[in-house]
Order: structure tokens, then C-alpha cells, then sequence
């Protein structure tokens, strides 16, 4: 396992990545199973550098720094969102139901996690720690970084399990939302309830196998730039990479001026992209930008993103006290599921589905796991799940930051309780604004 970083380390990772998106090509060309069950080769691929990477067999070199690359792959993601998509316009509803539908999901699971901690769990195994509950919500909607920044917290007030506990629920939060949720796919096709993905039974060959005939075969995208001066693919590639790198700056200088402040880079990418799409329009430069080929470099970031993710879950992590926490995981799978496509279906006025399986990914794993679920039922991404999604985090993320930062002071203290009660009283906001706004219903 290799730990220094050198750019000859990021042209290994990044070689051995692209060997196993081949072999998972090669997989879901040749092997029925995975036909039926429509699994991208990016899945396979990240599986396949789990099982056989650091973290599984160690028979592949990859470097401890995948992790990282999946958190800078999803800045290159909503980056192109503006560019590639038609522009949110009328969208506020929908921005404002994901947001009412996403934050009152995240809140429900903190809320949820804390009363079982304090109560069943409490009370059937007494010397467990009143904060053992959080271990759910730790790992489940933030994944392994949530759960370091949590574990790292409780570390410094004395409660050092957390970080074992918190590790554990990310490992299997995400296991479970790639696995639940490739079956509530297939279960969701056969019912009709997907938009753009038929039932299984009914797919031609191309989409089951992955391979487009000749007849079938469409362009990429147009050139706009004449070679002579600079190739078409590097002049909307290095547009992608300017705006990713303004997200990263804007996250960085609010942290500067606010250090209590830290603003996720994917969603300041988005700004700035919009930012970057408002003044190319004023400034003529929008005709010579293709949307056709910031999409496919927008699918590239993502298969990249997801096989990096996947490869970077840490197996190795011990799980202790295992019926408690089995009990813990187990009721919370069960919660979010409910909540999840329940609810989705009665606000989403449309593509319900496609916004339920993104956030079961979300709400479960990492926002790779998300957005590698909705590539399956929306490969051309045609929902716009992820525009509204990036504009509604703005307003998810602090009171994300909020938890993560406040809830290991609260229960070390002792005030659990009061902690469940804030919590409590903003879902009531909440609901009470989406009611307002009739987002609470189509």
C-alpha cells in the first residue's frame, strides 16, 4: 500500500483504476448475473479494488489517497451541472421540496439515533455510552468522513469508541446502498415505477450488455474550436476544471473569513458554474461551450468518481459490541427506507423514484453511492436530480455542519435529551415552512 504521494502515485492509481472499469466493462459484457441485475461496470470496478486492493487482499499497489480523489471527482461533477444542464428557471418548487425532503431525512436519522441510544439501547446494556445511538447518523449520511470527523470529536472528549463505531456504521451504510438498492431497482422496474429505465424482462440486448450497435450510435458532441488552435474536449475540459477550482476557492475563503463555516466544494462549484454560464452569455462565449460534451466529461468524472469511492471503504475496521450495534444499523436501514420512498412519492410531483433511489444512496452511504444508483435509472441524468439537489445542499450543509459539530458536546455533557429536543423543534421549522410552501404534498 502505497502512502507518500507523488504525481507518479496519482498515474498508478489512476492506470489501475482504468484497468478495473476494463475488467468491469468485460464483466457485464460477458456475465449474465450482472446483466440482469444492470450493474455498471463503475460498481465493479470499485468492488473489485476493494476486495483486492488495501483495504481487502492488498494485492493491488492502489494508494491510500482514493479516498481523496472520489471527494475531488464530485467538484468536477457539479461543475458541469450548469453547463450541461437546461437551467433551473421554474425549478424553486423542486429545489425547495428536495431540500424540505433531504433535510427533514437527515434530521429524522439523528433524531432517531439519539432516542434509541438513549433508550433501548441504554437500558438493555447499561454500561453502553448515552451517545452510542449516533453512531447511525455518524456514518450512515455522511460515510467514512462524517464518521472521522465525529469519531475525532468524541476522541477529544474522552469517548474514543465512537470512532470504531462510527467507521463501522459507514462500512456498512454503504455496503448495504449499493446492495438494497440495485434490488429496489430492479423491484421498482418491474412496477413501473421508474422514468426512463423499462423492466428488466424488456431491455434490448444494447442496454443489458452495454454495447451500442452501429445503427444506435449517436455523437458526443460538437467541435466548436478548430484544432489548429486548441482541441475542442481540452477547451470544455479545462472550462470544467477552472470552475471546480473556483468552487474550491470559495469553499476555502469562506472558511478563511468564517473558520466556523466550511461550505462543501461540489456546492460551490455549482455557484461558480452558474456564475461562469451568466457571464459567457453576457459575454458571448456560450455558443462556442457544448453541453452534449461537458455531459460525457460529467459521466467520465462520475465513473471515475464511484469506482475511487467504493475502493476506499475501510473493511478493516473492527466492528465491536455487535448486537447492540447490529440492532442500531439494522432499525436504521429499516427507518430510512421507509421514510425514504415513502415520502418521496407523496411530495415528488415527478421522477419520484429516480429522487428516492439517489437519496436511499445518500441517506445510506456517501453521495457516490447516490449518485451511482441514479446513473442506473437515469443514465443522461434527464431528471435534473443532481441541479436541484446541488442548489438545496447550500442550505442542507449548515445544519449538517451544525450536528456533526454540536452533538458530541451535547451528549458528553449529558444533555442528550436537549440535543434530541433542538433537533426536534427545527424539523418543526421545517415542516411547518414546506407546508407553507405546499411542498409537503404534490
Amino acid at each position: 500500500m502505497i502512502t507518500d504521494f507523488t504525481p507518479w502515485t496519482l498515474f498508478v492509481d489512476a492506470g489501475i483504476v482504468a484497468v478495473l472499469l476494463l475488467i468491469g466493462k468485460w464483466i457485464r459484457v460477458t456475465v449474465k448475473p450482472v446483466q440482469r441485475l444492470f450493474i455498471p461496470p463503475s460498481l465493479i470496478a470499485g468492488f473489485l479494488g476493494l476486495a483486492f486492493g488495501p483495504n481487502g487482499l492488498g494485492w493491488i499497489p492502489l494508494s491510500t489517497h482514493v479516498g481523496t480523489y472520489a471527494g475531488i471527482l464530485i467538484a468536477f461533477i457539479f461543475g458541469c451541472l450548469p453547463f450541461s444542464s437546461k437551467g433551473l428557471g421554474d425549478d424553486r418548487a423542486n429545489i425547495g421540496r428536495i431540500w424540505f425532503y433531504s433535510q427533514s431525512g437527515m434530521l429524522m436519522q439523528w433524531i432517531f439515533g439519539g432516542f434509541v441510544g438513549l433508550t433501548q439501547l441504554h437500558y438493555g446494556w447499561p454500561r453502553l455510552n448515552e451517545a452510542f445511538g449516533l453512531a447511525m447518523p455518524s456514518g450512515f449520511c455522511g460515510g467514512h468522513g462524517t464518521a472521522a470527523a465525529i469519531g475525532s470529536a468524541f476522541h477529544t472528549l474522552g469517548y474514543d469508541d465512537m470512532l470504531t463505531l462510527a467507521m463501522t456504521s459507514a462500512t456498512v451504510g454503504i455496503i448495504a446502498a449499493v446492495v438494497c438498492g440495485l434490488f429496489i431497482v430492479k423491484w421498482a422496474t418491474r412496477r413501473g415505477h421508474t422514468a426512463f429505465l423499462s423492466d428488466f424482462a424488456q431491455l434490448p440486448p444494447e442496454l443489458r450488455v452495454g454495447l451500442l450497435p452501429v445503427a444506435k450510435r449517436t455523437s458526443m458532441g460538437t467541435s466548436t474550436c478548430s484544432s489548429i488552435s486548441i482541441d475542442s474536449l481540452t477547451f470544455n475540459l479545462i472550462i470544467v476544471m477552472a470552475v471546480a477550482l473556483g468552487g474550491y476557492g470559495l469553499s476555502q475563503g469562506v472558511t478563511l473569513l468564517l473558520p466556523t463555516l466550511q461550505l462543501p466544494v461540489f456546492s460551490c462549484a455549482f455557484v461558480v458554474g452558474i456564475g461562469v454560464v451568466t457571464l459567457f452569455k453576457k459575454s458571448g462565449v456560450s455558443p462556442y461551450v457544448c453541453p452534449q460534451t461537458i455531459g460525457h466529461l460529467s459521466g467520465t468524472f462520475t465513473d471515475l468518481l464511484v469506482a475511487c469511492g467504493i475502493a476506499a471503504i475501510k473493511l478493516s475496521v473492527v466492528v465491536q459490541y455487535l448486537v447492540p450495534l447490529s440492532l442500531l444499523l439494522l432499525s436504521g436501514l429499516a427507518v430510512t427506507l421507509l421514510y425514504v420512498f415513502l415520502v418521496a412519492r407523496r411530495v415528488m410531483p415527478d421522477y419520484w423514484f429516480e429522487k428516492a433511489i439517489f437519496t436511499w444512496g445518500w441517506y445510506t452511504g456517501t453521495m457516490a453511492m447516490g449518485i451511482a444508483l441514479l446513473r442506473v435509472v437515469d443514465p443522461e441524468m434527464r431528471s435534473r436530480c443532481l441541479d436541484e439537489y446541488a442548489v438545496a445542499y447550500l442550505f442542507i450543509a449548515p445544519v449538517e455542519i451544525s450536528l456533526v459539530t454540536f452533538a458530541p458536546v451535547a451528549f458528553v455533557s449529558g444533555n442528550g435529551w436537549s440535543f434530541i429536543a433542538v433537533c426536534l423543534l427545527v424539523q418543526a421549522v421545517i415542516l411547518a415552512v414546506a407546508h407553507w410552501k405546499r411542498w409537503d404534498r404534490k
